[in-house]
This record gives C-alpha cells, structure tokens and sequence, in this order.
C-alpha cells in the first residue's frame, strides 16, 4: 500500500540570486527552515517555485539539494507538470531514481486535452512511474478543471494515485470530491492548495494543504493542523484567523512567487525578492503594506533559524 500523505506540505519557492541563478545556500536554509517548522512534505519544483521558468537540469538539482538537505526526515514530493506526458515521465523517472517519496503532477496547461486525453495523462504517469502521485488541480493556471468522475476514475484504477491537491476556492467542489472520494478509497489524501481553505478543508474531511504561505510561517500552519487533530478547536481556529490576515501578501502582489519571496525578505529571512521574468518583483508601496502586515501580526517570531 502506498504510504499515505498527509498535513503541511509546502509548495517551495525557488530562491534566486540577483543575477537570476538559483541560491543553492538560501535553499538549503529552507530547507532546514522547514523541516524546524515542521512541516511533513516539501514540494520542490513547484508552481510557487516557478517550474515553468527552470530548465531540467535546475529541476534536478532542486531535488538532489532538498533531498540531502531533509535527511528522510519529512516526505520530499517534487512536481513533475509538464505541457508533454513524455517530459513529465522523464522528469518522473530521474526523481524517482534519486529516492523521492512521490510525485506531483498538474493538467498540462497549453492544450487543453479532451476528457480521454486527460486521463490519459495520468494514466500513462501512473502505470510507468509506480511510485506514489498526487494529481493536482489548478484550473487558474493550466485553463482545466479536473471533473471529479476522473479523479474517482483514477483513484479506483490505480493504486498509486493517492492524492488531490486542490487550488480552486470552490466549497462545493471540495466537498464533493472528499465526500466521492473518500467513499472509493478512504486512505485517498486530499489536500487544499490554498491557505484560507486550510481549516475548512480539515473540517470537510480533507488530509491537510499544501499551501505557499507555509515557506515563510510553517510553524502558524502546523499549529491550525495540530489544533484539529488535537481537538483543540479554540487553538486551530485563532491561528487560522492570523493566517487569514497574512493571505492578503496576495491581494498586495503580483504573483504568488513575488509574494512569498517579498513576504520573507521582509520578514527577515536570507530569502530574497527575485523572480524570473515575466515575473516582475514587487514595487515599494507593495513593500510598504506587508512590512506593515508583518509588524501588526508579529511575523519576525518566526525567522528563528540561522
């Protein structure tokens, strides 16, 4: 049986240099920041962490760094999304080689394939990689809702398809796909891509959340999943509730990697605000109003690491 995920996974940013090269030094601290966080999976080669604009061999690298900087002690499940099923398999392969836990893996987001050439996609994933995978659903970004007769499909059909991860403000949605889904295959682990889902996703029935603001506040994310599993109701929701008031970096920026990056710069971390074009960085009253963010809510606690 595939072993199954579940709790704080975050979606890593890719630190960059000025000149745009990746910051080996600034990932490993990260790396480290996170695990002391203590998050239960790491997601590098992420949407946040701009895998659209690494070439492979970055992608690579990302992984054997996260890998040997995490030490086993939490789960590293790196995306392998891709336009091609073919590109997205070897990516998945060379991963799968270096010993990760599992993969995850988007719509493609240029074409935009019919219902058997979606499930295809994944299906072709599923049977060649035999390792575990979550099929994540971002309809903003790739133009694809999954229907969630497919995800049922797939999580009947295969075995090593043991997750969702779900980036789609929908109640309705969610609530369909945990209820559905559940019902197939109970130890399948749904996840919510976003942080203001966070706590009503553990309340629908859901794994956890695999969300961008735990790069910067992984502790305030671990405390709302702790206060659930623990019965602490009181203590999950009043973190929640801070967590609420930090979502707002994403109403301020740009993009959600400029955001994340901007937010921890401030905050007092090695992280630096670069992104890679066409992502620009954020401009000074976009600093001005999370600095302000950062002071009210007392943000700095968290950067503890050196």
């Amino acid at each position: 049986m595939p072993v199954k995920f579940h709790g704080v996974i975050t979606p890593m940013i890719t630190p960059f240099k000025e000149d745009f090269s990746i910051d080996v030094e600034v990932l490993k601290w990260l790396v480290r920041y996170q695990v002391e966080g203590g998050v239960h999976g790491l997601f590098p080669n992420s949407t946040t962490g701009e895998f659209v604009h690494l070439s492979r061999d970055e992608s690579v690298l990302l992984v054997k760094i996260v890998l040997e900087e995490a030490h086993g002690m939490v789960k590293v499940i790196p995306g392998i999304s891709s336009n091609s099923t073919a590109h997205s398999l070897e990516l998945g392969k060379i991963f799968k080689d270096l010993g990760v836990d599992g993969v995850i893996v988007t719509p493609p987001f240029f074409f935009k394939p019919t219902y058997e050439g979606l499930k295809s996609h994944f299906s072709m994933i599923a049977e060649k990689l035999e390792i575990p995978v979550i099929v994540y659903n971002i309809p903003l970004t790739t133009g694809i809702n999954i229907p969630i007769q497919m995800y049922l499909e797939l999580a009947s059909e295969y075995s090593n398809i043991v997750g969702a991860k779900i980036t789609f403000d929908s109640f309705t949605y969610l609530r369909n796909l945990i209820i559905d889904l559940k019902s197939v295959r109970s130890d399948f682990s749904i996840f919510t891509g976003m942080d203001d889902m966070f706590l009503p996703t553990l309340m629908m029935g859901g794994d956890g959340g695999i969300m961008a603001l735990a790069n910067a506040t992984p502790k305030l994310h671990r405390e709302i999943y702790d206060g659930w599993m623990e019965g602490d109701f009181s203590k999950a929701y009043n973190a929640w509730k801070t967590l609420l008031r930090i979502v707002k970096v994403y109403d301020y920026s740009s993009s959600f990697p400029s955001a994340v990056k901007i937010l921890m710069k401030l905050m007092g971390s090695p992280v630096k605000p670069y992104v890679r074009p066409p992502l620009t960085m954020e401009k000074g009253e976009v600093e001005d109003k999370i600095r302000k963010l950062i002071m009210d809510l007392h943000l700095t606690r968290f950067i503890a690491l050196e």
